[in-house]
């Protein structure tokens, strides 16, 4: 039936009428997700006609049908006017079993006409006095199917429209989500229920900072979601910090996560990455370091757990990933905690397993050379951080991607060695990527300039040492323990011809200058400086100087004119007011 039909049949009243009309609509438009605009003021007057339909006493296939219409019609951005009232969020979030109970209000009353948005900002600050941490019991909305077509329109709604995100957050739609997810163990939810319950939780925690701060805060959502991922990993725990699949003998092979466990679990992953977004950059006490601990616990079993192909199971150790790079550093000691088992990695008595998982990953992420910003950044931000605290952590990884220095005849760009693909984008266009995959090798070199140089040739250093002040070479100020002699045999007899700025051997090249006098020498010298000059002084470069300090600074103009005339003159050290007020 076409929409004008629909809406003819529906403008009768008759529920008949309308379920078979509606059914007719549904079954042809389900697989719609492109509307034209021709139709749209007919689809709002629709979309009013079926909400109308939602707050009557109406037969269950009848609820069902109107609530798929609404799912159908909520898809397009542009006609969400008739959804994103204040009455027709509640009317929704009711069917939904999660609109919070008020005890000035009954469940079952809607707001009176006119409280639409013009009368959001005075309810708002009413609510919270007036309202219980309860949800509609489900015995409201037995069938869990109009549950789950309230549940996806709301997330529709949620998605596309600012006006709909603020009224969700008004009716306090977090609570009724909340108190459902705390059934996580109970085995009457169906699984799109679930799903869908978590996807609202995701889009109003990443579009509204005033409900991320609610769940944190008020409904203690670290551990609410922590308990949710407990119960879809089925995971027990064989001491405080050590996770491991319910039903499995010890060392048994974790079998692969099904695909519904794997869609919940990323969903409550890029959730708890929402609401822990701050923490790694603000202090925790001791209480919330305890529950971040164990959430990382969980973690690592993630990292060690496989979903239903290798495509999702790099989707699923990716929002892993995410969420590691979001806890506090002093908590990372958790990836290490486990006991050595059969079949584990061992470094200096420490299970690796997770480290090693990680920096697989890592390297699967750069071999595929996509969106390296977004996919590469988190996991090699992880490693350089839990290198940077853990000594044995970094003396692993320093074992995988900086073993010993035998082959000094190829660039350290050149080759399929890890090492080799980190320096390649140590000079990427992307800024943030080359920083990171620098600062990556440069603390695995104990953040030693002459150690750094030596791996990664001091033209490919230049950038971080510049940034840092350490063109002069020593050390920046990180805590580590004492160097050791790591120099291979091949290395050290090649170590003299070896050209520090490419970090290879060299044939040797004919002196340019051989044969010239120390005159025409001089006349080359000053012909070099004064095209300098030249182009300075035509803004087509900018002359630096290596600074006492050891970072780059401008050359002026005045003091570029001085050396094209008098190669001996140096520039002067610009002073430096701090210091002198400090002095």
């Amino acid at each position: 039936m076409d929409l004008k039909g629909t809406i003819e049949q529906m403008e009768t009243g008759e529920q008949d009428a309308a379920l078979t009309a509606l059914q007719s609509y549904n079954t042809e438009m389900n697989h719609c997700f492109t509307f034209s605009k021709e139709d749209e003021r007919d689809r709002e007057l629709l979309g009013g006609l079926v909400l109308g339909f939602l707050n009557r006493e109406l037969q269950p296939s009848c609820q069902l049908a109107c609530l798929e219409t609404v799912r159908i019609l909520s898809r397009d951005k542009h006609c969400l006017e008739p959804f994103i009232t204040r009455s027709a969020m509640s009317t929704l979030a009711r069917y939904a079993g999660i609109a919070v109970v008020s005890t000035a209000t009954p469940a079952h009353n809607q707001p009176a006409e006119g409280q639409g948005e013009e009368g959001e900002g005075e309810e708002a600050a009413e609510v919270p006095n007036e309202e219980v941490k309860e949800a509609s019991p489900p015995s409201e909305n037995a069938d869990q199917e109009v549950i789950v077509e309230s549940l996806k329109s709301i997330s529709n709604i949620l998605l596309h429209n600012e006006t709909g995100q603020a009224v969700a957050a008004d009716l306090q739609l977090i609570k009724g989500v909340a108190e459902r997810l705390k059934q996580c163990h109970d085995p009457t939810w169906i699984h799109e229920v679930r799903f869908f319950d978590l996807r609202i939780t995701f889009l109003l925690t990443a579009l509204r900072m005033d409900v991320r701060a609610q769940l944190v805060q008020e409904l203690h959502g670290i551990s609410l979601l922590g308990n949710q991922l407990d119960a879809t990993l089925g995971l027990c725990w064989p001491d405080t910090l050590e996770t491991a699949r319910a039903g499995l003998e010890e060392g048994e092979q974790l079998p692969p996560l099904s695909r519904q466990q794997t869609e919940l679990a990323m969903e409550i992953l890029k959730i708890l990455f929402n609401i822990t977004f701050d923490t790694s950059r603000r202090k925790v006490d001791e209480e919330e370091a305890a529950e971040y601990r164990h959430l990382g616990a969980m973690m690592r079993h993630c990292l060690m757990s496989h979903a239903d192909g290798e495509e999702r199971t790099d989707e699923f150790h990716s929002h892993t990933v995410n969420l590691l790079g979001n806890l506090p550093l002093l908590c990372l000691d958790v990836l290490l905690i486990p006991k050595v088992q059969q079949g584990s990695i061992e470094y200096m008595g420490v299970n690796m397993d997770a480290v090693n998982m990680l920096l697989e990953f890592m390297e699967k992420t750069l071999d595929r050379g996509c969106k390296l910003k977004e996919t590469l950044l988190p996991s090699l931000n992880l490693l350089t951080e839990s290198a940077r605290i853990h000594r044995e952590t970094r003396k692993f990884l320093r074992s995988k991607v900086l073993p010993p220095l035998r082959d000094v005849t190829n660039k350290p760009e050149v080759g399929n060695a890890l090492r080799n693909k980190l320096v390649r984008i140590m000079t990427c266009i992307d800024t943030d990527v080359k920083d990171c995959a620098a600062e990556f090798l440069f603390v695995l070199c104990k953040e030693s300039v002459s150690r750094f140089i030596k791996y990664t040739g001091y033209g490919n250093a230049a950038g971080l040492l510049a940034a840092r002040g350490l063109l002069r070479g020593g050390r920046d100020s990180g805590i580590y323990s004492e160097d050791e002699e790591s120099d291979t045999e091949e290395y050290r007899e090649a170590k003299a011809h070896i050209n520090p700025i490419t970090g290879v051997v060299e044939e040797e090249q004919p002196n340019p200058m051989e044969g010239m006098t120390e005159e025409q020498k001089e006349f080359e010298a000053m012909k070099l400086v004064q095209m300098f000059d030249r182009l300075s002084r035509n803004n087509l470069i900018q002359p630096m100087q290596l600074g006492m300090d050891g970072k780059m600074r401008e050359i002026s103009p005045e003091d570029m004119h001085k050396l094209a005339h008098n190669p001996l003159f140096q520039p002067e050290e610009p002073v430096n007011s701090d210091s002198e007020e400090e002095a």
